[in-house]
């Protein structure tokens, strides 16, 4: 790492991008960055930073630079070419967070679902019982100079993660997903088996997991779970409106009681995992439940607004299992409301590979709403329409969007879920606010 030199981002708004950007600013380097001009609620850190962003131009790039691209980005695009015309450093955002990570005691959140709760928990408890710096796939990102840990969130879509040597490693699920890159579910496990491989100290594993009960590893392999099988587990779990409480063995040993103001049986797993990692690096137990208990979530997962009687949950559920452990959470914290699903496809690919169990994930819910595939990047088009996702429901399922939102004006003391991975995120704030011009009594 070098602090004489400027640190330049193509691609700066992304999630992964800006949090990284706020790490190196917290770190004491100096950072700039490019993107497209439109809005993106990543902007809001970088502008509090004061870390300056333009748009994309060939002219942006000056000597001096070191460059740190997107991996949205070709290398024939105009930034990049015109470095390497003037021989600068190029690095890919993962292969240089696997380099920035070498110099801390690290932990890396992987796994098909799940990897952006555990490492915002991780993160969370951490920070407050030692120096850390962390990232986590919502966009956040935090460095500090005296940081010793560092916490991150590891994709494994193209095997980026394989980019990454961690002291220890997280895996909370194996299951098949991104079908665009991905052949089968053992396809997903054997990347997921080398991640384990290039593990220095431990892996602490969900034993819940068939899959990952098969993993093989270098290093220890520290499971946790809901029985004795595991080497980490949780007895006398008391599931409330509040969160949950749960016992916690360690090695056969009673290490302590704890809390978590969180909902679903996801979320007690992803606090064992962060339990595990935590306890085999020293800290006591107390220490660990007392910052536990303060953990108030990440962004679009499983956020909360109010209107009124009505309740309204955003969250980032694009994978069936995630809508499954989403509608379980939804019924533990409002157990006397009825669940109504509002759910936003992703990609055409996982939608037509997962189709069945979409359906069958959504019908738990007691009403289910749909809206259009979204567009990807990455896929503009496919052999699947959200009518073929419809027709599997066991109810009529009405379509909605933006500008056709009144099917949902019913509802008044009831919880309605937005889940997906794209932008339903926005049409959840435009029913918010239309609900709200068209109901002022309730506010």
């Amino acid at each position: 790492m070098d602090k004489a030199t400027t640190y330049h981002f193509v691609g700066i708004k992304g999630s992964g991008m800006s949090a990284l950007a706020l790490i190196l600013v917290g770190e004491g380097y100096k950072v700039q960055g490019s993107d497209v001009g439109k809005y993106f609620f990543t902007q809001q850190g970088l502008e509090a930073a004061g870390v300056p962003m333009m748009e994309f131009s060939a002219d942006n790039i000056q000597p001096g630079l070191t460059i740190i691209a997107g991996n949205a980005f070709g290398d024939d695009h105009e930034e990049l070419v015109r470095a390497r015309e003037l021989g600068l450093p190029i690095y890919r955002y993962h292969h240089f967070l696997g380099k920035l990570i070498k110099g801390y005691t690290s932990i890396a959140v992987s796994g098909c679902h799940g990897k952006t709760s555990t490492t915002g928990l991780l993160a969370h408890t951490l920070k407050h019982l030692a120096p850390l710096s962390y990232l986590i796939g919502d966009g956040t990102g935090y460095g500090q100079e005296s940081a010793n840990y560092f916490g991150l969130e590891a994709c494994e879509y193209r095997r980026h993660f394989l980019s990454y040597e961690p002291d220890y490693a997280i895996i909370t699920n194996v299951d098949f997903d991104h079908p665009d890159y991905f052949t089968s579910i053992e396809d997903v496990f054997s990347a997921f088996t080398s991640f384990a491989g290039q593990t220095t100290k431990a892996v602490i594993a969900c034993g819940e997991d068939a899959y990952l009960r098969q993993l093989e590893a270098p290093v220890p392999v520290y499971y946790y779970g809901f029985d004795s099988n595991s080497t980490v587990y949780a007895t006398n779990i008391e599931r409330t409106q509040d969160g949950s409480d749960f016992d916690v063995t360690f090695e056969g040993k009673f290490l302590g009681r704890f809390h978590v103001p969180t909902y679903g049986k996801h979320n007690i797993l992803n606090a064992l995992a962060v339990i595990t990692v935590l306890t085999l690096e020293g800290f006591p137990a107390d220490a660990i439940a007392q910052n536990l208990a303060t953990f108030t979530g990440v962004k679009r997962r499983f956020s909360v607004k109010t209107v009124g009687d009505l309740t309204i949950i955003d969250d980032y559920a694009h994978h069936p299992s995630e809508i499954k452990a989403t509608i379980d959470a939804t019924k533990q914290r409002y157990p006397d409301k009825r669940c109504i699903a509002v759910f936003q496809p992703h990609t055409f690919s996982r939608t037509v590979a997962l189709l069945n169990e979409f359906a069958e994930s959504l019908n738990l819910a007691d009403q289910v709403y749909l809206c259009d595939i979204f567009n990807s990047a990455r896929e503009q088009s496919g052999e699947v329409t959200i009518q073929d996702l419809a027709a599997l429901i066991d109810q009529e399922v009405e379509i909605i969007s933006s500008e056709h939102l009144s099917p949902l004006m019913q509802y008044k003391d009831d919880v309605i879920v937005f889940m997906g991975a794209g932008d339903v995120d926005k049409i959840a704030q435009r029913f918010e606010k239309e609900y709200a011009r068209l109901h002022p009594n309730v506010l």
